[in-house]
């Protein structure tokens, strides 16, 4: 798909939009063989991604004060973010973030388009700069690998197939054993893969579903995943512009097109190095596409070419569609303006929630179905359910105090003295006030809840009583 059809004056043949180019006339997979890309902008994705890689495999080991600097647990909604862990109890924050984040991708689309498909996306980077690679250096470029797919079958063929998908497979189940780490924890990992596996069939099973899926993802589906599974490619159509940064052909420069000798115009010779470069198999003289991926390959096999013909470098380069059509430098648009200050208002909501987020998180409610009791002749009492997490890593000892009205509260058993780190418990207890500071039937009740001096939070509830 195109952000405006009316970017081309060669418009009359708009073919391309009809259908994919990884998907023949009969509905059949076209096999994408593209040529291995290298150029400036190549060489800065590929240290890029050495550097997200990076952090991705080490991520499970990195920890902070003895827990996961990363965990997200699902199967027990338990999240450690940067060494802050998150309970349930923080289930509005985790949705504040994830408003923000849309937001931030609605805003970051807004203005650079599918940069981030092109040079953080995990499937880009997996693909492009990790299986591409190993594929290339067993199978030769893609005129090696058309031939080799059409050769008949020989010991050779099987020898270079089977290297693949052997190493394939070893790289997808590293890939899976990372992802469940951050699931589950390296510690957990570590012992479903000591222990006896049949002592951890689930975490087992996980790891070879999870394996399966990365081995056929990239394997088989490959670009499939951005152009058919990816919600964000089809977002793209109404989240960009013709303010919108992308990765675009000058088709002012560039056409008409023909051969160097020819007498003409037009900058682009017609030499397609830009399409044989191209993962997702498009034309991007054809104007932005829902294929495309921003990968940048495009750009390097472009100015190397012109710089072969004598011609300045960019003819496809970052830029916006209004930027080619008017000459007009980019211009922060109204749009722009509306997603900068949501953005801004609800991350400024996000920090403020953060920062005045407690250790412990108490809710404290009246027993349902009961009464006040009657203590003695000068004194009532109402009976309460409490329910405390602790949400740090630390043991902390707590106590309850009544800041107001004047009153005593007595637990029911032995009560709650101590959490245990990450710990959640549930008690009962009575608040006993005396006859002369109950005014009304409805008493409002101010709780503090303490570890040591320190408030950790505090509740409010009811507590009802005769009023004479």
């Amino acid at each position: 798909m195109s952000i405006s059809s009316e970017s081309f004056e060669n418009k009359d043949q708009e073919s391309f939009r009809d259908s994919f180019a990884t998907i023949s006339k009969e509905g059949n997979r076209n096999w994408i063989f593209p040529k291995k890309p290298k150029g400036s902008f190549y060489n800065k994705r590929s240290i890029v991604s050495t550097v997200l890689l990076t952090l991705l495999f080490s991520g499970p080991f990195m920890k902070y004060d003895g827990h996961p600097l990363m965990l997200f647990n699902i199967l027990e909604r338990k999240f450690i973010i940067f060494g802050i862990a998150f309970w349930p109890q923080d289930f509005h924050l985790f949705v504040l973030a994830m408003l923000t984040f849309i937001v931030f991708i609605i805003l970051f689309t807004a203005l650079f388009g599918r940069i981030w498909c092109g040079w953080a996306c995990p499937q880009t980077i997996f693909m492009e700069m990790v299986f591409r690679k190993i594929e290339y250096l067993i199978e030769g470029d893609y005129m090696q690998q058309k031939a080799l797919k059409v050769a008949p079958m020989s010991a050779r063929k099987i020898g270079k197939k089977l290297l693949k998908a052997s190493l394939f497979f070893i790289i997808s189940f590293l890939i899976a054993n990372t992802f469940l780490a951050y699931i589950i924890g390296v510690d957990e990992l570590k012992a479903i893969i000591i222990d006896d596996p049949l002592k951890h069939s689930g975490g087992l099973w996980a790891i070879l579903v999870f394996t399966g899926v990365f081995f056929g993802v990239y394997m088989k589906f490959r670009e499939q995943a951005c152009l058919i599974v990816c919600p964000y490619g089809r977002l793209q159509g109404v989240l960009l512009d013709k303010n919108s940064v992308v990765i675009a052909y000058d088709y002012k420069r560039g056409e008409p097109r023909g051969k160097v000798k020819e007498n003409k115009t037009g900058d682009c010779i017609d030499c397609h190095a830009c399409v044989q470069v191209c993962p997702t198999g498009i034309d991007i003289r054809n104007g932005t596409q829902l294929e495309c991926v921003n990968c940048t390959a495009c750009i390097d096999a472009c100015d190397s070419i012109m710089e072969k013909v004598n011609k300045p470098k960019g003819l496809i380069r970052y830029t916006s569609e209004e930027a080619i059509a008017t000459g007009n430098k980019f211009k922060i648009t109204s749009r722009i303006i509306g997603y900068s200050i949501v953005l801004t208002l609800l991350f400024g909501t996000l920090i403020t929630l953060m920062s005045i987020r407690t250790d412990v998180e108490a809710i404290i409610l009246r027993t349902p179905g009961m009464i006040y009791q009657k203590q003695t002749d000068y004194s009532y009492s109402n009976l309460y359910n409490i329910n405390i997490v602790n949400k740090t890593f630390k043991n902390l000892p707590i106590t309850l105090e009544l800041a107001e009205p004047k009153g005593v509260i007595r637990w029911v058993g032995d009560g709650i003295q101590n959490l245990d780190a990450q710990d959640v418990k549930d008690g009962e207890f009575f608040v006993i006030i005396d006859q002369a500071d109950i005014k009304v039937t409805k008493t409002k009740l101010r709780i503090l809840v303490k570890s040591g001096n320190k408030v950790v939070d505090e509740e409010s509830t009811n507590f009802i009583g005769p009023v004479k």
